[in-house]
């Protein structure tokens, strides 16, 4: 859009006051210099602008910012705790929406240790779910990167992942009820604390993972599961990723349901970690080409589980699955094992521009991906770096390729779409999907359309058209009108 249309479009001055009093002093950030750090994304550079971010502290200050927007037919974008990566939670640049953060949302409402559910207000950080969760003997398992600062509605939103989907799901898989503010401004209270409910539609789920298109989660009932008692944590060498897959099975018949988290690591993440930082060492005497980090949790006593893991790893080295393993003995070994997981982005950040990709294919398919994968960027791009690496156990793979030695980050970048064309053309004819966990934001949404069926995309659009006929809710994410 050029300068004059988007000043030709700009936000009337008296609809900006009245948003301004909806929420009232402290409730907005008009100055420039607030604005601007909301307005770009962490990662990948999505950047935009607005003259206003309202901060409502109240589900019934959103609604009556949703009704006032529109009335005037101005267009919302609501925003968690900005750690999203595809442009999901940004204005885009022609200053013609107000963003609104759900920030100040940010209360507890009830902890209902019985019916083991928790209920909170869509601004609340994640971590802070966790310790409220830990302090009544229970556990939220919803854990990625980013918990200390993302927020439970962005989260919902997005259909968030992490590391123990494996075991318990995404995030759509531990949330019982929804508190939502629809396009027109009405409440829509679905906070039903219920495993059971056969009356009708299950409405939440057309908001989970709708990226804030179709309304602003406001509120959620999410369950509570048993706190561990037991843990172990075991970084494995496997030959390859097929042995990965194989050794997952293999894990979880010997160890059942209690096998919480199982990543797959290349050997270049952990040369990526080493180089950077943190105090990492080589947890082998001898470099391996590929890793397992395995967690195994369960309800017995400490240490009640250090045995069957022992055992079912040793069994699994006879027969070659296994080539070479590090059981963490204690909590600070555990952490410092995961902590080499965790800083892996942050170290590939630091080694120059790599094209991301979130995937996901069907288990058995992940060996044949990524040799396939490998095969057509190296030949595409001699001396291509694979970093690739993720949840082998829901098949959701994170393949973040670095330029050839000699390539500047510039030269690199302009590769990006024909580098996303082979790894997603394989990923499609594997049956898989090209966003796994992070959704389609900007980043993904033309991307889409290639690989969506007509019907499907036919009846995405139906739902936005029918609850957002004006299209003011996120417009221009996850998906083209």
């Amino acid at each position: 859009m050029t300068t004059e249309a988007a000043s030709a479009n700009a936000i009337p001055a008296d609809v900006l006051t009245r948003l301004k009093a909806i929420v009232g002093p402290g409730g907005y950030y008009d100055d420039p210099k607030d604005i601007a750090p909301l307005c770009v994304s962490w990662r990948d550079n999505w950047v935009g602008t607005t003259p206003l971010v309202l901060r409502p502290a109240s589900t019934a200050e959103v609604a009556e910012i949703v009704r006032a927007c529109a009335e005037a037919r101005v267009p919302i974008v609501p925003q968690g705790g900005n750690t999203g990566v595809t442009g999901a939670g940004q204005p885009h640049p022609t200053g013609t929406e107000v963003l609104v953060s759900t920030a100040r949302l940010k209360r507890i409402r009830n902890l209902d240790p019985l019916n083991d559910t928790i209920t909170v207000e869509a601004g609340v950080i994640l971590a802070d779910i966790q310790k409220a969760a830990a302090a009544a003997d229970r556990l939220f398992p919803l854990s990625l990167a980013a918990e200390g600062s993302c927020q439970i509605g962005g989260n919902l939103a997005t259909n968030a992942g992490g590391t123990q989907v494996l075991r318990y799901g995404n995030a759509r898989a531990l949330v019982l009820g929804l508190e939502v503010v629809l396009p027109d401004g009405r409440i829509w209270d679905g906070l039903r604390a219920l495993r059971k409910d056969n009356t009708g539609y299950d409405l939440k789920q057309l908001f989970i993972g709708s990226e804030g298109t179709l309304g602003i989660i406001t509120a959620a009932v999410l369950r509570l599961l048993p706190k561990p008692t037991a843990s172990e944590t075991a970084l494995v060498a496997v030959a390859g990723p097929a042995g990965a897959v194989k050794l997952l099975g293999a894990m979880r018949k010997a160890l059942g349901e209690q096998v919480t988290a199982f990543e797959l690591l290349g050997r270049s993440c952990i040369d990526l970690v080493l180089t950077k930082g943190h105090g990492h060492d080589d947890p082998f005497g001898k470099v391996h080409s590929w890793y397992v980090l395995m967690e195994v949790t369960g309800q017995g006593s400490p240490g009640s589980l250090a045995d069957p893991v022992t055992d079912a790893l040793a069994a699994a080295m006879e027969t070659g699955l296994v080539t070479d393993a590090v059981i963490a003995g204690s909590g600070e070994k555990a952490r410092r094992l995961w902590a080499m997981r965790e800083h892996l982005p942050e170290a590939q950040k630091h080694a120059g521009t790599s094209i991301k990709h979130d995937v996901s294919v069907p288990l058995s398919a992940i060996p044949e991906f990524i040799a396939r994968i490998d095969a057509a960027l190296a030949k595409a791009y001699p001396g291509i770096r694979m970093v690739t690496f993720g949840h082998v156990g829901d098949g959701n793979l994170h393949v973040n390729p670095l330029g050839p030695p000699g390539w500047d980050d510039t030269r690199f970048k302009a590769e990006t779409a024909p580098i996303n064309r082979i790894v997603h053309d394989i990923v499609n004819e594997l049956g898989g999907s090209i966003s796994a966990e992070h959704g389609l934001g900007r980043l993904r949404m033309l991307e889409n359309e290639r690989y969506k069926s007509g019907v499907e995309l036919d009846l995405m659009r139906t739902l936005k058209r029918a609850l957002d006929p004006d299209n003011l809710m996120n417009p221009g994410k996850m998906l083209r009108l």
